[in-house]
């Protein structure tokens, strides 16, 4: 944990902070994702943190009495400080053909000086899946997150596996607004407990930096920013906006909205969309208009919003703008977003990235303590706060072009580097835990086999893109500047989640279900609409939810249930295993289904029932098709993949091992990502917890 001047310093600022924000800032609406939920206003929610934090710096003798006192208890720390830095979707095929070429020169000391293996991830070898395994230990069965998506068993809707907003229960209506008179309750879903809340009960701190899974932030002795998880202003994973003068361009973009605009001479005037006003009892979305004045000569324009006027370069983004929307009178939602103008003559095209909650005054906690966000913004100035802040269905949906979403890339990327060795700083004694998914993002955009040459982005001698081996080596690069700060007591670990597999050919699951009669649609139609539109539940004996997995329509735990729980199950689980594993995709007379896992065999754990029944084990080329994903069947059981994301994870776990790196030797047979937290448990003297999956790695020397 923080030495006492580290501590003391740490106060002092957020007192500052806070005076600043108290006697300067008007009250802003606290808001929830979803629909708009009405919070409590933020100056009451800061109001309340001030309290706290003053009530916890009176206790903070007694509770750092406790502390030492409990941690007698335990065995004396190995180290004085645990850096891990998660770099999401490394691959160890990229990572040993690039060290063997002296391209990577600081993971391969790394490698010779301590230790380097493949790392075995989850099944299935999904982000939020592996992330949470990592925080806690164990296996999904225990920590509740199979998926990107879950399934409410009554509604039979796909539903987000990282958290729950429950409105406000009680409320008052006056004319057209209701006033809530309680606060909406955020839930985080994953359970289980994670090492660093373990650490922290034995007086051990944590700075804990946008690792997956994270929203809402829990609350232990440290400071955490949010991740994966945590929405945009208007509730969503990320929704953008584009303008255009075009007539002939699509207006349904998934993962965005367009708007039509009309430009008269050099002027243009539209407006941005936000969220839901959350005071109204019909729910409408809230705007700010703005003025664009264009100045095609110089390419440049000028753009009056909230009253400010901000200058644009054509094919530059903005710095982070600030955008408040006015909900009630005195009562602001602050976020902030990048403007793009992409084209000027003769059409006019301009790209707004998703609106992310404001650091500096955000609209609900997306740290902690609620402050965190605040002190970094006031250090490093407006940052990301989006979950998965780089825009993938922008460039999916060629509303950006690959420099420009790598430029955004790189600008998300210097952002967390500067926290991160921010928090590397002030971290003297405990963990300090930070993940970059720039190597994750980059990579689903631009991998493409050897075949799939681009002149642009392929070299011709290369396995890889240029693009991909820039990014391992700014992966490099990043791990040298944390190599020469490294202390004598200080151990490093460098892992990720996942590999990463070519993605050319979608496999529709619930396709194939509804073709070999195991999902029924109403009224003989041949097709169905996104979540489970016309399927009837009655004749259905197993769907098709998320990334991976199959769902039993069972008896007593889905709504209309049919299949009994016993035997019955068995035999329907035995024979979807037998007629998946091995299917061939008769087009291109390859593999497309490696194997299918009973999770009854593979997981133990409470929240068992809470996942699906079955996991699909795609080969290498293959993964579940979008539609699928999201409920939906019709057309063919296989097509090609015509998205710009042409690589993923979401295969067979054996496929896309992760990598592991030390900067001590490692004794240890097969490591796991679940080995992680019992690990850096022990170097502090600390016995992990039996409910732990994960096993001890022994560190050398």
């Amino acid at each position: 944990m923080f030495d006492r001047k580290e501590k003391l310093r740490s106060i002092i600022y957020i007192i500052i902070i806070f005076i600043l924000i108290l006697s300067a800032h008007p009250a802003h609406a606290y808001i929830g994702p979803g629909a708009g939920f009405a919070f409590i206003s933020s100056f009451f929610v800061i109001f309340l943190t001030f309290v706290l934090a003053f009530f916890s710096i009176l206790v903070w003798p007694l509770r750092f009495l406790y502390r030492s006192v409990k941690r007698k208890k335990n065995k004396p720390p190995h180290v004085n400080r645990v850096v891990v830095l998660g770099l999401d979707g490394l691959s160890p095929e990229i990572v040993d053909n690039m060290m063997k070429n002296g391209s990577l020169p600081n993971f391969a000391l790394l490698k010779e000086k301590g230790y380097y293996s493949p790392l075995k991830t989850t099944n299935p070898p999904i982000s939020p899946v592996a992330w949470s395994s990592f925080q806690t230990g164990v296996n999904p069965a225990k920590h509740n997150i199979f998926d990107f998506l879950g399934r409410d068993p009554k509604a039979y809707l796909p539903i987000l596996s990282f958290s729950r907003i429950e409105k406000p229960q009680r409320s008052l209506e006056v004319g057209k607004y209701r006033i809530p008179l309680s606060k909406p309750r955020i839930s985080l879903l994953r359970k289980s407990k994670t090492f660093w809340s373990i650490l922290g009960e034995n007086g051990i701190s944590s700075a804990v930096l946008r690792v997956p899974v994270t929203f809402p932030p829990e609350k232990f002795p440290g400071f955490m920013l949010s991740a994966m998880g945590a929405p945009d202003l208007k509730g969503t994973q990320g929704t953008f906006t584009y303008y255009t003068t075009r007539n002939d361009s699509s207006p349904n973009h998934t993962g965005g909205v367009q708007i039509q605009v009309e430009r008269k001479g050099n002027r243009i005037k539209s407006y941005i969309p936000g969220p839901e006003n959350p005071f109204l009892k019909e729910p409408q979305e809230m705007k700010i208009p703005f003025t664009l004045d264009l100045m095609p000569h110089r390419n440049e324009a000028k753009i009056r919003v909230n009253g400010k006027y901000v200058h644009l370069k054509k094919g530059d983004y903005s710095d982070w703008l600030k955008f408040y929307f006015r909900a009630l009178p005195g009562v602001k939602i602050n976020g902030i977003a990048r403007l793009l103008i992409r084209r000027m003559e003769p059409d006019f095209d301009m790209y707004l990235t998703p609106i992310n909650i404001d650091p500096a005054k955000p609209a609900m906690p997306i740290s902690h303590p609620f402050i965190y966000s605040i002190y970094l913004s006031n250090l490093i100035g407006n940052y990301a706060t989006l979950g998965e802040a780089e825009d993938t269905w922008a460039l999916n949906e060629k509303v950006i072009n690959e420099e420009e979403f790598l430029n955004q890339c790189y600008t998300i990327y210097s952002e967390r580097e500067k926290m991160f060795f921010q928090a590397f700083k002030k971290t003297k004694k405990g963990v300090c835990v930070c993940v970059f998914d720039t190597s994750d993002r980059i990579q689903h955009m631009f991998w493409k086999p050897p075949e799939d040459s681009h002149p642009r982005i392929e070299k011709k001698d290369s396995h890889y893109p240029v693009v991909i081996e820039e990014l391992y080596r700014t992966m490099d690069d990043l791990l040298g500047k944390v190599l020469s700060k490294l202390e004598k007591k200080d151990i490093l670990f460098v892992l990720s989640d996942h590999g990463i597999k070519s993605f050319r050919r979608c496999f529709n699951l619930n396709t194939w279900l509804n073709k070999h009669g195991y999902l029924s649609l109403k009224d003989n139609k041949k097709e169905e609409g996104e979540f489970f539109a016309n399927v009837d539940w009655e004749k259905t004996r197993a769907y098709g939810v998320g990334m991976a997995g199959i769902y039993i329509n069972q008896k007593g735990r889905e709504a209309k249930g049919i299949v009994d729980s016993g035997q019955a199950k068995k035999r329907l689980k035995k024979e979807l295993q037998d007629k998946l594993t091995g299917l061939m995709d008769q087009e291109n007379g390859k593999v497309a289904i490696l194997r299918v896992y009973d999770t009854e065999e593979i997981y133990s754990g409470p929240y068992r029932e809470n996942g699906p029944d079955l996991i699909i084990g795609c080969n290498d080329g293959y993964r579940v098709s979008w539609e699928s994903v999201m409920g939906k069947q019709g057309g063919s059981v296989f097509e090609d993949n015509n998205k710009r994301w042409q690589a993923d994870h979401c295969v067979d776990s054996s496929l896309v091992p992760g990598v592991l790196f030390c900067s001590r030797k490692l004794k240890v047979q097969g490591p796991e990502i679940i080995d992680l937290a019992p690990t850096v448990l022990s170097l502090f003297g600390i016995m992990p917890p039996t409910f732990m999956d994960g096993k001890v790695m022994k560190v050398l020397g």
